[in-house]
C-alpha cells in the first residue's frame, strides 16, 4: 500500500541531452495500489555530480519540502545552468495522508551549447559538381586520436540540409537530422553522447549530407529553396578522468569525397551506385589521401538551437502480403498498407545490373501503380548493383507514401521476403488506444492513426507522396486535438508554433504554411498561385489554436507565455482588416473540399475571428492577464453581435445555410441561447435533406459530431460516424482505404479517380472526428480549470448500433481509461481508471447505478452517487472503479 514516483522526465523527455532551455520543467508519476491517492507535497533536488545527488545533496538546486500536488511542469529554481553539463535529479513526495515516498530513480538531462562564441567549429561542405542538377551526396570523415581514461564524450552536431552521423562505423543519432525548420531564423543542434563509441588510440567521424529541405526539392517551388548544397556543423568534446579535455570540430583539416549515393531528393527519390562503395571509409585508417580538402562557408546568420521535435525514427517494418508478376515482367508488390517510408531490397546478380523500386498509394484498374497524382514527384529509388553476394539496400534521405511498391529490373524471381516495408515518422508516443464492437468504426480510427503516423514527419504535412509536404497550418489545428489524443504530440506542436512564429508577419499575419518554403519569400500569391495567401480563415488561426490544445491537453503554461504577443498580433491583425468587425479579408479557401455546399467565406472567416479572439480572453486569463482577458471578452461578445446582425436570422437560418456555418457558430458561442435550438434544427433538416450524410470539408467536419453532441442530437452524430453511403467516412473503407484520403470523393465507385492533380489519399484532416470518438463516445475529456487532465470529465455516452467501447489516454499522470458495454436488455456497464494525483467527475449515463468494490474512498470519505435525468454523477479521486446500472438512452 506504498506509493512510489516514477516516470521522471525532463522537458517531457527522459533524461534528455543538449537542452538550452534556462529553466527546465520537470514530470513525475506516482505509482500505488490503493485508491484517492493524493500528493500534498514534494521535494525536488539537482545535483552537479551523481555522486552528489546519492548523498542526496542538491547543490543545484534543493526545493525543500514544497507544499504543492504539482507532478507536471514543475519549473527548475536554482542556479544558472552551465553550457555543456550535465544535471542530475530525484523527486520524492507527500501524499494526502502526510507519508513519505522513498525517493525517485534517478534522472537526469544535459545542457547544450548555449552561447555562439562557444562554436568553434567551421561549417563544411563540398563544391558542387558542374553540370549536374541533382548532386552526388558528400561523404566527409575526420580522424582523430583520444587518449585512457575518457569519462564523457559529447558530439553537438547539425546540417544545412541533412546529415547521417558514423562514429567508428557506428550509426548515431536518428534519421532526416536535424528536421526542417525555416533554415533563414535557425537550425536545430543535435546532441548526442559518444562515449561507449569511442576507444583508445585512432578513432574516425564519418558523415553523409544530404540536400533535404534546405537544398532539394521542396513543395511547389522546386530545388533550392533555401540554399544551393548543403553544410555541415559538429563539435565533440572529450572529457577525461584527470580533468582534460579535447575538441574536435569540422574545418578544413576534414577530408570529403562523393560516393555511391548519386542524388537523394525528398521528393525525386534515391540513386545509388553500390560499383562506388569505398569499403572502411568510416573506420580508422582509411587512405582518404585521394580525398578533397572540405568547402568552407563563411558563416550563418540563424539561430543555432536545440532540437525540440522528436527524432524520426524506422518506427516499423513490414512484409508484403502480395505478389504478382506483370505482362513487362516487374513485379508488384502489396504492403497491405498505405504507409509513409521505403522499401528495403535483398538482391543478388551481376555489377552493374540496374533495379528500380516504384512506390505508389493506389493501382490503376489494369492493376499498374496509378502514380497521376504524385505530379512531378518521383516515388522512385534505383540501385546499382556492385555484384558482390547478396546486397541489402535501402534509401538515405528520402521517403514515400505508399501501399505498392513496383520492383522493375530484378535479377531472379522475388518472393515475399525479397522486399521489407520501413515505416518512419517523428518518434510521437502512442498515447491513446481505442476499440469498439464495430469492426469498420476499428477501421476508422487505424487510418486515422495511420494518417497521422504518415504525415507527422518533423512537422505536420498535408500529404506524404506528391509534390507538396508541405506544414499546411489549418490542417495542423483541426487535428491537433485528435493527434494529442493518438500520440505525445507535446514537443512536435512545441517545436511547430516555433514554425509558425518565424513565418509570422510584420502585419501579425500567421501564414498558411510553416515552416515557409518560399511562397511568402517570393510572394506566390500573387504570382503563379495567385488564390494562395499569407493568411487564411482557419489557417492562420491554428497561432491562437494550437497552443491552447497544448495547454488543455499538458498543461503547459509556458507555450501560452511564449507566444502570446504573437497572438496578440495575430487578434489585431484580423481586427484591422474587418469592416465594423466582420468580414475579415482572410478566407481564400473557405471550407475547404466540402461536399456540394458553398460554405460563405465572409461567415466562416467572421466565425473564426470571433473564435481567435474568444480563446486569446482565455489565453489571457490563464497566464495572468486580467484586463487583457476582459477586453477581449469584450471584443469577442461585439464580434459576435455584429456576426448575428449580419449572417443570422431570425428563424436561426445562417447565411449559407451549410452543415459547416452551423457547427462553426454553434462550437464558437456567437449565437444567443433563443436561437441556439433554431440553428440546430437548421443543421439537423440539412443532415437529413441529404440523406443523413456530411458535407463539411476541412474546417467543418472536426466540428460536426461535438456540435451535435452539444446540442442534444447524438442519434444524428453516431449516424454519420457509421454512415456507409458516399460521402462517409465509411465509404472510403468499403472501398479498401487504410488512411483517411484527401477528398471524400478521392475515389468513388462512378467516377473512378478524382482529379489528380490534388487527389493524395493519406491526408489526416478529415480524420479530426478522432477527437469526438476519445471525448464523447468513450468519454475521456480534459477540464480547462485543471488542464493536462489533472481532473478529468469523464462521460462516455453510448449511442448507434455499438455495443461497447474501449478507449484509454497516456496523460502526463498516467492512464486514464474508460470501457462501456451495453447489454441486449439495457444494462450498462462503465468501468474506469483515474490516474494517482488526479481526480474525475464522472457520469455514467444510466439510473439505478452500483459500484463494485469498497463504496468508501481510503482515508474515509464517501463516494456519493447522485442520480438526474442524463444519468449518475459521481466525484471520484484515483483508482479503478466499475458502475453498472440501467441505461437512460437505449
Amino acid at each position: 500500500m506504498t506509493v512510489s514516483v516514477t516516470a521522471c522526465k525532463t522537458e517531457y523527455l527522459t533524461n534528455p541531452l543538449g537542452l538550452d532551455c534556462p529553466e527546465p520543467r520537470f514530470f513525475w508519476q506516482l505509482e500505488t495500489d490503493r485508491r484517492n491517492v493524493r500528493q500534498s507535497a514534494y521535494q525536488l533536488i539537482v545535483a552537479s555530480s551523481k555522486e552528489l545527488l546519492d548523498l542526496d545533496r542538491g547543490d543545484q538546486w534543493d526545493s525543500g519540502k514544497v507544499d504543492s500536488d504539482d507532478s507536471i511542469q514543475v519549473v527548475y529554481a536554482g542556479k544558472s545552468l552551465q553550457s555543456q553539463k550535465p544535471y542530475f535529479w530525484k523527486v520524492r513526495i507527500w501524499d494526502e495522508q502526510g507519508n513519505v515516498s522513498a525517493w525517485s530513480e534517478p534522472a537526469c538531462w544535459s545542457m547544450g551549447i548555449l552561447s555562439r562564441g562557444e562554436w568553434q567549429a567551421k561549417w563544411i561542405g563540398r563544391k558542387a559538381v558542374p553540370g549536374l542538377n541533382m548532386q552526388p551526396s558528400p561523404f566527409l570523415r575526420k580522424e582523430f586520436a583520444v587518449r585512457s581514461g575518457i569519462r564523457r564524450a559529447m558530439v553537438y552536431v547539425t546540417a544545412l540540409g541533412l546529415f547521417q552521423l558514423k562514429v567508428n562505423g557506428q550509426q548515431v543519432g536518428h534519421l532526416f537530422a536535424p528536421g526542417w525548420t525555416d533554415y533563414d531564423k535557425r537550425v536545430q543542434v543535435h546532441a548526442y553522447d559518444v562515449t561507449e563509441q569511442l576507444a583508445e588510440g585512432g578513432n574516425v567521424f564519418g558523415v553523409i549530407l544530404g540536400d533535404g529541405w534546405y537544398a532539394g526539392t521542396v513543395g511547389f517551388l522546386g530545388r533550392h529553396v533555401y540554399g544551393e548544397r548543403p553544410f555541415f556543423l559538429l563539435q565533440a568534446c572529450i572529457e577525461y578522468e584527470d580533468g582534460s579535455r579535447d575538441m574536435i570540430a569540422t574545418d578544413a583539416a576534414w577530408r570529403t569525397t562523393e560516393g555511391p549515393i548519386r542524388y537523394s531528393d525528398l521528393i525525386k527519390g534515391e540513386t545509388y551506385d553500390a560499383r562506388l562503395e569505398q569499403v572502411g571509409w568510416d573506420q580508422a585508417g582509411f587512405d582518404d589521401s585521394g580525398w578533397e580538402t572540405p568547402d568552407i562557408r563563411s558563416g550563418y546568420n540563424g539561430l543555432l538551437v536545440a532540437a525540440v521535435e522528436p527524432p524520426i525514427r524506422i518506427m516499423k517494418t513490414m512484409k508484403p502480403i502480395v505478389v504478382r508478376r506483370t505482362e513487362a515482367g516487374s513485379y508488384i508488390f502489396d504492403m497491405g498498407q498505405n504507409m509513409v517510408g521505403w522499401t528495403e531490397v535483398n538482391v543478388q546478380g551481376t555489377a552493374g545490373t540496374h533495379i528500380t523500386l516504384s512506390h505508389a498509394e493506389m493501382l490503376n484498374p489494369d492493376g499498374s501503380l496509378y502514380l497521376d497524382n504524385l505530379r512531378v514527384a518521383v516515388q522512385q529509388d534505383h540501385y546499382i548493383l556492385k555484384g558482390d553476394g547478396e546486397e541489402k539496400y535501402e534509401p538515405h534521405f528520402t521517403f514515400h507514401g505508399f501501399r505498392y511498391v513496383e520492383l522493375i529490373g530484378y535479377p531472379g524471381e522475388p518472393d515475399l521476403h525479397t522486399i521489407t516495408g520501413k515505416v518512419i515518422h517523428s518518434d510521437t508516443p502512442t498515447a491513446g488506444a481505442l476499440e469498439t464492437s464495430d469492426d469498420m468504426v476499428n477501421q476508422l480510427y487505424a487510418n486515422i492513426t495511420w494518417g497521422q503516423r504518415g504525415n507527422f514527419l518533423s512537422v505536420p504535412t498535408d500529404c506524404p507522396q506528391r509534390d507538396e509536404r508541405l506544414g499546411w497550418t489549418g490542417d495542423a489545428q483541426i487535428f491537433a486535438r485528435t493527434a494529442s489524443y493518438n500520440m505525445d504530440v507535446s514537443r512536435f506542436f512545441t517545436k511547430y508554433m516555433q514554425d509558425m512564429i518565424d513565418c509570422q508577419q510584420p502585419s501579425g499575419a500567421f501564414t498558411d504554411v510553416a515552416p515557409d518554403a518560399g511562397w511568402i519569400r517570393h510572394k506566390m500569391w500573387n504570382t503563379r498561385l495567385n488564390w494562395f495567401a499569407p493568411d487564411n480563415a482557419g489557417w492562420g488561426d491554428a497561432g491562437v489554436i494550437i497552443p491552447w490544445t497544448l495547454y488543455m491537453m499538458y498543461g503547459d503554461k509556458r507555450i501560452l507565455q511564449t507566444h502570446y504577443e504573437a497572438m496578440v498580433r495575430w487578434v489585431a491583425y484580423l481586427t484591422d482588416s474587418t469592416d465594423n468587425l466582420i468580414r475579415p479579408d482572410y478566407a481564400n479557401y473557405g471550407d475547404w473540399l466540402s461536399i456540394d455546399a458553398d460554405t460563405p467565406k465572409e461567415v466562416l472567416a467572421t466565425a473564426y475571428f470571433a473564435y481567435s479572439t474568444k480563446v486569446l480572453s482565455q489565453i489571457a486569463g490563464v497566464i495572468g492577464r486580467p484586463a487583457d482577458q476582459r477586453l477581449y471578452e469584450t471584443h469577442f461578445a461585439n464580434i459576435a453581435r455584429a456576426f448575428r446582425e449580419a449572417f443570422v436570422q431570425s428563424d436561426g437560418r445562417i447565411q449559407g445555410d451549410t452543415q459547416t456555418v452551423y457547427v462553426l457558430v454553434l462550437q464558437f458561442g456567437l449565437l444567443t441561447p433563443g436561437l441556439k435550438p433554431l440553428a440546430v434544427r437548421h443543421l439537423t433538416n440539412n443532415i437529413r435533406e441529404r440523406g443523413d450524410r456530411l458535407s463539411t470539408g476541412f474546417l467543418g467536419v472536426g466540428y460536426l459530431l461535438p456540435a451535435l453532441t452539444d446540442c442534444g442530437e447524438l442519434d444524428v452524430a453516431y449516424t454519420l460516424l457509421t454512415q456507409k453511403a458516399f460521402p462517409s467516412w465509411m465509404y472510403s473503407i468499403l472501398h479498401g482505404a487504410t488512411t483517411i484520403w484527401e477528398r471524400w470523393d478521392g475515389w468513388t465507385t462512378e467516377n473512378g479517380f478524382q482529379t489528380p492533380s490534388m487527389n493524395s489519399f493519406n491526408h489526416y484532416s478529415l480524420g479530426s472526428v478522432g477527437e469526438w470518438m476519445f471525448r464523447y463516445m468513450a468519454g475521456i475529456e480534459a477540464d480547462a480549470s485543471a488542464p493536462g487532465f489533472r481532473h478529468a470529465i469523464i462521460r462516455p455516452q453510448p449511442g448507434g448500433h455499438l455495443t461497447y467501447v474501449k478507449a484509454s489516454y497516456e496523460s502526463l499522470y498516467g492512464r486514464i481509461a474508460v470501457a462501456w458495454s451495453l447489454s441486449e436488455a439495457g444494462e450498462l456497464t462503465v468501468a474506469v481508471e483515474i490516474p494517482a494525483n488526479t481526480t474525475a467527475s464522472v457520469l455514467v449515463p444510466a439510473q439505478n447505478v452500483s459500484m463494485d468494490g469498497a463504496k468508501a474512498n481510503e482515508g474515509g470519505s464517501e463516494i456519493t452517487l447522485i442520480e438526474g435525468a442524463e444519468g449518475t454523477q459521481v466525484e471520484l479521486g484515483s483508482g479503478t472503479y466499475k458502475f453498472t446500472g440501467t441505461a437512460v438512452r437505449f
